[in-house]
């Protein structure tokens, strides 16, 4: 097995946010939310973790506790435009990877940032790295803010939507990956988690990319990827991921649970 390659893990923070604002300066046991994050990240095998930041306020807090940050502009549409300003900002070359770190996860699990680092290092044919765990629950598989995935035999997604895929055409609103054959083989419904790597390289290409139909109807941005014809890698774990914050409610649930810890 080849040697890990070193990457860097990049933590797009924007201070506006409709549901929580102000999200990334949020208190949790101390810390703005975004050095909490950056903290969690570096416990990872990243070789440096660096906030994309698009406001002075956050910058300032990364540098009050010795977070690294780069100002980026206000204006970007989304979180990989910051990156790639980014990735030109701090000289990544072409092959150099990324993994996007989301500023709003400060219970991320260090040990995934590495899987889909390695897994991208280990795909070449690959332009970006994600993960998924299994579906265990119908609320879940039917829910619409719950994006699935369906991986293909290399492990590499078809594609990802909101709607309940795979769709099983004979047990149509059932747990249906309960029932045999499916519950023998063991294959069932993904939830994908919201974390990429990426090569530098592409990402700066990306938001160059024409916005695919796919991605305006499902409002999922990584269907630009496949419409374009990248090949997009998916770790599978069976850990459900720490839980995020996009709503005060979510912000006092997490505050509780690093409360107790």
């Amino acid at each position: 097995m080849s040697a890990a390659v070193p990457f860097t893990v990049l933590i797009p923070a924007r201070l506006a946010s409709s549901r929580l604002p102000n999200k990334p300066l949020a208190d949790i046991a101390g810390l703005p939310m975004v050095v909490r994050v950056a903290r969690q990240a570096a416990l990872s095998a990243a070789s440096r973790v660096v906030v994309a930041a698009d406001s002075a306020a956050i910058a300032q807090a990364c540098a009050q506790h010795g977070v690294q940050a780069v100002l980026t502009r206000e204006d970007h549409p989304s979180g990989s435009d910051r990156l790639a300003e980014a990735c030109e900002q701090l000289g990544l070359q072409g092959d150099d990877i990324v993994v996007n770190v989301q500023g709003d996860e400060p219970l991320i699990d260090p040990a995934l940032i590495d899987a889909v680092a390695q897994l991208l290092q280990a795909r070449p044919q690959a332009s970006m790295s994600t993960s998924a765990h299994p579906i265990a629950s119908l609320a879940d598989y039917q829910n619409p803010n719950v994006v699935k995935v369906v991986c293909n035999a290399l492990g590499l997604a078809h594609y990802f939507s909101r709607a309940p895929i795979p769709h099983h055409r004979d047990h149509n609103g059932s747990a249906w990956w309960d029932a045999a054959p499916a519950a023998q083989t063991g294959f069932g419904p993904l939830r994908h988690i919201g974390i990429y790597a990426y090569r530098a390289g592409f990402l700066r290409q990306f938001p160059q990319l024409t916005p695919a139909p796919t991605e305006q109807v499902e409002a999922l941005e990584q269907l630009r990827a496949l419409w374009h014809g990248h090949q997009i890698a998916v770790h599978v774990t069976q850990n459900a991921p720490g839980a995020g914050v996009d709503t005060p409610e979510d912000l006092e649930r997490v505050r509780a649970l690093l409360a107790r810890h």
